[in-house]
């Protein structure tokens, strides 16, 4: 494969420890970008205008925290889809844990709908599932063969839904009808070479194009909406999870990343980076529920 190079630069936005940094979301709300670290069981929250930094513990595991229509998060968990309320009040929206099994990555689709991802703790093949829950917990499994569900991400008209499961090494497309959620005719957009890192979290940017954090690969992709790769941007840690647009003009792509593994671990290692002006960044959606 040719190298492409990208000129944009990233920087430290907040310099931690996660063990496994994931999800970040930009809730225009309250003008903040959350992210979670999954093996500590945290949710932070990070203003860039202001430099404030929020942190709450969860009670287990948390694969994804995403913002509510009506204020409060809801949060992917290791038993269940969890809702916490405005005044930070948690409540169970679906409880059905599954031993062995916990909550991934999620993402709200243009309906408000919550796709929730699901793995088995020792990755067995097959373990884990892709559901689509609604607002009031209604929840239909799509995809029940799945061993590390991971990004999902709609384009700017809703008509196409990306999804990773990443031992597949690829990036998949689905056609979507946004007025049911069904998707159709799952076919490869893109994979990721032999040595390039597995991909991980994704986001769709405003052109439709789809950028990807590569595990274990030391950096972050674009692919067109052809699936050609155009843009590769660099980065100082092997082990990139997941990103997102954020910041006022949502031009800024903020990455998270992950140190458990890694011995010894670069020094940002579980860090969240930012590379300012990256591109533009499209509006989500939040949770109808």
């Amino acid at each position: 494969m040719t190298t492409i190079r990208d000129s944009a630069s990233w920087e430290v936005a907040v310099r931690a420890e996660s063990a496994l940094g994931e999800g970040p979301t930009w809730d225009p709300a309250t003008g903040r970008l959350l992210w979670i670290d999954i093996l500590d069981s945290r949710i932070h929250g990070y203003d860039p205008a202001t430099g404030r930094r929020t942190l709450r513990r969860t009670g287990q595991h948390v694969g994804a925290v995403k913002p509510r229509a009506g204020g409060g998060l809801v949060l992917n968990l290791r038993d269940g889809i969890g809702l916490l309320d405005p005044d930070d009040t948690f409540r169970w929206l679906r409880h059905e844990p599954v031993p062995g099994r916990r909550g991934n990555d999620a993402a709200v689709a243009p309906d408000g709908a919550l796709w929730a991802g699901t793995m088995r703790y020792d990755e067995a093949a097959g373990g884990g599932t892709l559901a689509r829950v609604t607002g009031d917990g209604t929840a239909a499994t799509v995809l029940d063969d799945v061993t590390v569900s991971n990004g999902t991400g709609w384009s700017p008209d809703g008509r196409l839904m990306y999804y990773i499961d990443t031992p597949t090494r690829r990036i998949d497309v689905f056609d979507h009808d946004p007025d049911t959620g069904a998707v159709t005719g799952r076919r490869p957009l893109a994979e990721v070479e032999d040595g390039a890192g597995f991909p991980d979290g994704l986001t769709v940017d405003a052109e439709g194009c789809v950028w990807v954090a590569l595990w274990d690969g030391a950096a972050v992709r674009r692919y067109t909406p052809s699936g050609a790769l155009d843009r590769v941007i660099a980065l100082p840690v092997p082990r990139v999870t997941a990103c997102a647009f954020g910041g006022p003009g949502l031009s800024d792509l903020y990455i998270t990343t992950a140190r458990v593994g890694l011995d010894p671990a670069p020094p940002l290692a579980g860090s969240l980076l930012v590379v300012p002006d990256a591109g533009g960044g499209a509006a989500q959606p939040a949770f109808a529920g």
